[in-house]
């Protein structure tokens, strides 16, 4: 199955799990297997966040296509660049922030356990 760019809208969520400003998050697929609960782009503002939450009986992934960030992986403090990943297994939890000047874009996916 293909999904048009065009046929992709993108949704604007506030404070997304109490972060900062808005995430706006635009599916990358118009459906998704039963596993699977996301599949999205993200794009964060500079100075926008995803608040720190923790997944529990999913997993979550991250690519980091555009900008710079500053995530938290538990307790571990990290920067990401273009290029970098991040997954948060099941019972850990995570936060992302637009630490740059331009937009922070990343592919998220979740997976159910």
């Amino acid at each position: 199955m293909i999904t048009r760019k065009s046929e992709r809208v993108t949704e604007t969520r506030e404070h997304m799990r109490g972060g900062a400003g808005a995430a706006l998050l635009t599916p990358a697929s118009k459906e998704l297997p039963g596993n699977a609960r996301l599949f999205s782009e993200i794009r964060l503002a500079p100075g926008a966040s995803i608040g720190h939450h923790v997944h529990e009986n999913e997993t979550e992934m991250f690519l980091f296509l555009e900008g710079e960030g500053r995530v938290m992986d538990d307790d571990v403090e990290a920067f990401v660049h273009p290029g970098d990943s991040m997954a948060t297994f099941s019972g850990h939890g995570h936060s992302v922030e637009n630490i740059g000047d331009t937009d922070l874009v990343l592919v998220a996916v979740i997976i159910k356990d």
